[in-house]
């Protein structure tokens, strides 16, 4: 039997699924262009740090959904989103490209 079906999706699997989600429940249709994922620790929690870049139709709503990621809510089985920041966002050709920092700790 194969390890990962044992365990389940990763965390970044689990959040490119609730990012997509939650672009759903605001009408919003996102691909992610590029992810890197990193193994974080600190002395009491472990985590992975993930930079994304989301591609996305310029539709209304769009900012609004962008600016309400550092607060939103992401439900990831076994991993909660302990911080999310917007780092940049840029037009390129007819879409938007945000990228975006997201530190998931795992839910012990």
């Amino acid at each position: 039997m194969r390890m990962d079906a044992i365990r389940g999706p990763d965390a970044g699997t689990l959040l490119i699924r609730a990012l997509r989600s939650n672009a759903s429940a605001a009408g919003i249709t996102m691909q992610v262009a590029t992810i890197a994922c990193t193994p974080w620790a600190s002395a009491t929690f472990v985590g992975t740090l993930h930079r994304l870049t989301i591609a996305a139709d310029p539709v209304p709503g769009l900012r609004d959904w962008i600016d309400g990621l550092p607060e939103a809510e992401f439900a990831m089985r076994g991993h909660i989103v302990a911080d999310l920041s917007v780092d940049s966002i840029a037009t390129i050709g007819d879409r938007e490209h945000v990228t975006i920092a997201v530190l998931t700790l795992i839910d012990a």
